[in-house]
Parts: structure tokens; C-alpha cells; sequence
């Protein structure tokens, strides 16, 4: 049975894909948990209180100290209200997110994958999917992202699904 990966829509599960974004699994955990432990919670409030620099000396990269930072900001001032993007269809939502920097189109597909628990996406550039996608298809190379979307569109409307069997894939050969 493939594994949920579930999270809890909100700041803290945006601030996670933020730390996730091109590092090792274990290294973006390690970030997020010590931050929520000094931090005591992941809240816009604190996070914009500690500033980049305060987000700095718990390890962040200063871009991602940055984006995390500017997300926080975001919420703060109603720029970005995360429970509208709860309640809105896909591509209202998408735009929304979009415009925040530091997330992109794989940050937005994790977001409604693991948190809205969307049934019909396909996580954008996703490097574990994209090695699966060739070990269980026994292709030669790396599929591209317009190979992947163009196989990945057979598996509509349950996209989310096949990722999740392929993540376990992925995880089972490691």
C-alpha cells in the first residue's frame, strides 16, 4: 500500500517544501525540526520575528532563509491567505502560490499532493519520480519533464496515486 506522506495544509507544510527544494529528505527534516524546536512552533509570527538572519543560524540557506522569511511576511500582511488556496479550484490556487517567491511549480504540486490531497497531480520535476519512472519502465535515460507529463497523463485523473508507487518504489530500492 503506497504511503499517504500526509501533512497538514498550512504555513508549516509550505515552510518544509521550501527547506525540501533540491536537498536530501533527511537534510530538509533535520533543518525543519530545529526550527520548530527554538523556534517553539512554526507560526509566521516567529518566523518573521527571528528575521532572515535569526533563520540563518539554524542552518538556512540565505535564499531559503529568505523565502521561508517572505512567506511568513505573506501570510502576516493577507498578501496570502492560506486558507482561501484551501478552499480554491486548482488553478486559482496555483497562481496564488505561485506568486510567492521560492515556490514553484514542484513546491505547488507537493503542496496539493500532500496537503489538499488533491487525486490528479504529478509533482513537476520531481528527481526520485523521475528515477522510478525509468527503473519501472525500463527506459535507458531520465525521462524529461515533458516525458514524464506525457506518461504521467495515461494515469488521469489518479496522477497522485501513481506517484505515490512510484515514490515507494523509489524508496524500497534505496
Amino acid at each position: 500500500m503506497p504511503a499517504m506522506f500526509g501533512r497538514r495544509p498550512g504555513f508549516a507544510t509550505l515552510v518544509r517544501i521550501i527547506l525540501e527544494q533540491q536537498v536530501s529528505l533527511a537534510a530538509a527534516r533535520t533543518m525543519f525540526r530545529r526550527l520548530d524546536v527554538h523556534v517553539g512552533g512554526l507560526a509566521p509570527a516567529s518566523i518573521a520575528g527571528i528575521g532572515v538572519a535569526g533563520l540563518r543560524d539554524f542552518g538556512l540557506t540565505r535564499q531559503k532563509a529568505a523565502y521561508c522569511h517572505g512567506l511568513a511576511l505573506r501570510v502576516l500582511d493577507g498578501r496570502l491567505d492560506l486558507a482561501s488556496v484551501t478552499r480554491s479550484d486548482e488553478d486559482t490556487a496555483r497562481t496564488r502560490l505561485l506568486e510567492v517567491p521560492g515556490i514553484g511549480p514542484w513546491s505547488v504540486d507537493i503542496y496539493f499532493l500532500m496537503a489538499l490531497r488533491r487525486p490528479d497531480v504529478w509533482p513537476q520535476g520531481d528527481l526520485a519520480l523521475a528515477i522510478a519512472m525509468r527503473e519501472v519502465r525500463g527506459m535507458r535515460g531520465l525521462p524529461s519533464r515533458d516525458q514524464q507529463q506525457k506518461i504521467a497523463r495515461r494515469w488521469a485523473p489518479w496522477r497522485s496515486v501513481a506517484a505515490r508507487i512510484l515514490w515507494m518504489h523509489y524508496l524500497a530500492r534505496a
